[in-house]
Protein backbone atom coordinates (compact mmCIF):
# COMPACT_ATOMS: atom_id res chain seq x y z
CA UNK A 1 0.00 0.00 0.00
CA UNK A 2 1.51 3.21 -1.21
CA UNK A 3 1.05 6.30 1.00
CA UNK A 4 3.82 8.87 -0.45
CA UNK A 5 4.53 10.13 -3.73
CA UNK A 6 8.27 10.17 -4.22
CA UNK A 7 11.14 11.33 -6.32
CA UNK A 8 14.46 10.73 -6.81
CA UNK A 9 16.91 13.96 -7.09
CA UNK A 10 20.36 14.75 -8.08
CA UNK A 11 22.29 16.74 -6.47
CA UNK A 12 24.16 17.28 -2.79
CA UNK A 13 22.00 16.42 -0.23
CA UNK A 14 21.40 20.02 1.93
CA UNK A 15 21.21 21.37 -1.65
CA UNK A 16 18.49 19.37 -2.09
CA UNK A 17 16.96 19.97 1.32
CA UNK A 18 16.59 23.81 0.64
CA UNK A 19 15.29 23.10 -3.17
CA UNK A 20 12.71 21.05 -1.30
CA UNK A 21 11.89 23.81 0.82
CA UNK A 22 11.94 26.53 -1.91
CA UNK A 23 9.68 24.09 -3.71
CA UNK A 24 7.19 23.15 -0.85
CA UNK A 25 7.31 27.33 -0.18
CA UNK A 26 6.43 27.92 -4.33
CA UNK A 27 3.38 25.67 -3.55
CA UNK A 28 1.86 26.91 -0.78
CA UNK A 29 3.41 25.12 2.02
CA UNK A 30 5.39 26.57 4.53
CA UNK A 31 7.56 24.25 6.59
CA UNK A 32 6.79 24.77 10.55
CA UNK A 33 9.95 21.93 11.52
CA UNK A 34 12.54 20.33 10.48
CA UNK A 35 13.93 17.12 11.99
CA UNK A 36 17.32 16.20 11.49
CA UNK A 37 16.98 12.51 12.03
CA UNK A 38 20.59 11.77 11.69
CA UNK A 39 21.91 14.30 14.19
CA UNK A 40 19.09 12.77 16.74
CA UNK A 41 20.00 9.37 16.81
CA UNK A 42 23.80 10.03 17.05
CA UNK A 43 23.09 12.66 20.10
CA UNK A 44 20.14 10.48 21.92
CA UNK A 45 21.41 7.04 20.65
CA UNK A 46 25.21 7.63 19.94
CA UNK A 47 24.50 5.78 16.59
CA UNK A 48 25.12 6.55 13.17
CA UNK A 49 22.23 6.92 10.36
CA UNK A 50 21.73 8.20 6.88
CA UNK A 51 21.18 11.87 6.04
CA UNK A 52 17.67 11.95 6.43
CA UNK A 53 15.49 15.53 7.36
CA UNK A 54 11.45 15.50 8.51
CA UNK A 55 10.38 18.46 6.93
CA UNK A 56 6.77 19.59 8.26
CA UNK A 57 4.69 21.40 5.27
CA UNK A 58 1.68 22.81 5.41
CA UNK A 59 -0.62 25.29 4.04
CA UNK A 60 -2.47 27.02 6.57
CA UNK A 61 -5.73 27.56 4.01
CA UNK A 62 -5.74 23.82 4.02
CA UNK A 63 -5.76 23.41 7.14
CA UNK A 64 -7.97 25.55 8.75
CA UNK A 65 -10.83 24.46 6.20
CA UNK A 66 -9.43 20.86 7.37
CA UNK A 67 -10.01 22.04 11.07
CA UNK A 68 -13.50 23.41 10.49
CA UNK A 69 -14.46 19.91 8.74
CA UNK A 70 -13.06 17.80 11.75
CA UNK A 71 -11.30 19.64 14.92
CA UNK A 72 -9.36 16.05 15.09
CA UNK A 73 -7.52 16.49 12.51
CA UNK A 74 -5.01 18.39 13.71
CA UNK A 75 -3.24 15.25 14.96
CA UNK A 76 -2.73 14.53 11.08
CA UNK A 77 -1.01 17.99 10.81
CA UNK A 78 1.60 18.87 10.03
CA UNK A 79 2.12 16.73 6.69
CA UNK A 80 5.50 15.26 6.30
CA UNK A 81 7.98 15.44 3.40
CA UNK A 82 10.95 13.69 3.52
CA UNK A 83 14.67 14.23 2.30
CA UNK A 84 16.83 11.04 2.59
CA UNK A 85 20.18 9.26 0.92
CA UNK A 86 19.07 6.05 -0.59
CA UNK A 87 22.05 4.74 -2.38
CA UNK A 88 23.69 6.79 -4.93
CA UNK A 89 20.65 9.18 -4.76
CA UNK A 90 18.94 11.87 -2.39
CA UNK A 91 15.08 10.46 -2.23
CA UNK A 92 12.51 13.53 -1.36
CA UNK A 93 8.90 11.63 -0.21
CA UNK A 94 5.76 13.42 0.72
CA UNK A 95 2.98 11.69 2.56
CA UNK A 96 -0.37 11.58 0.21
CA UNK A 97 -2.38 13.70 1.77
CA UNK A 98 -5.53 11.74 -0.33
CA UNK A 99 -4.55 8.92 1.69
CA UNK A 100 -3.22 10.48 4.59
CA UNK A 101 -7.22 12.45 5.06
CA UNK A 102 -8.59 9.11 4.01
CA UNK A 103 -8.70 7.53 7.61
CA UNK A 104 -11.05 10.27 8.90
CA UNK A 105 -13.46 8.77 6.47
CA UNK A 106 -14.96 12.44 6.13
CA UNK A 107 -16.21 13.91 2.68
CA UNK A 108 -15.92 17.02 3.88
CA UNK A 109 -12.26 16.54 4.04
CA UNK A 110 -11.97 15.14 0.21
CA UNK A 111 -11.57 18.86 -1.44
CA UNK A 112 -8.79 19.40 1.27
CA UNK A 113 -6.61 16.36 0.17
CA UNK A 114 -7.15 16.70 -3.47
CA UNK A 115 -5.75 20.14 -3.33
CA UNK A 116 -2.44 19.07 -0.98
CA UNK A 117 -1.84 16.19 -2.99
CA UNK A 118 -1.92 18.68 -6.29
CA UNK A 119 0.44 21.00 -3.73
CA UNK A 120 2.74 17.82 -3.33
CA UNK A 121 2.79 16.43 -6.91
CA UNK A 122 3.51 20.25 -8.23
CA UNK A 123 6.15 20.57 -5.72
CA UNK A 124 7.61 17.15 -6.19
CA UNK A 125 7.87 17.73 -10.00
CA UNK A 126 9.78 21.25 -9.29
CA UNK A 127 12.42 19.14 -8.34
Amino acid sequence: MDYTVSKKVDGEFDSVVEKTVDALEDAGFGVLSDIDVRATFAKKLDEEFRQYRILGACNPGLARQGLDADIELGALLPCNVVVYESDDDIVVSAVDPERLLGVADDPDLDAVAEDAADRFDRALGDL
